[in-house]
């Protein structure tokens, strides 16, 4: 399993997310290539997960 650096990474809450005043949000970070990392806006020193980006835009597609 490949490991990415996060540390430095700068979260935005997922224009996908819902919610009513944004308490149930994803957060993505772009820049890391060929992968879209997805965390927990609640918990942001919890798990990632690292969604590859052709399935995170059939996954958008998808529920949009």
């Amino acid at each position: 399993m490949r490991g990415y650096d996060l540390t430095n990474a700068c979260w935005r809450k997922s224009s996908y997310s819902g919610g009513s005043g944004g308490e149930d949000c994803l957060e993505v970070t772009d820049g890391v290539p060929g992968v879209i990392p997805v965390r927990d806006s609640k918990v942001t020193d919890g798990p990632v997960i690292v969604i590859g980006s052709a399935a995170w835009t059939e996954f958008v597609r998808t529920v949009a």
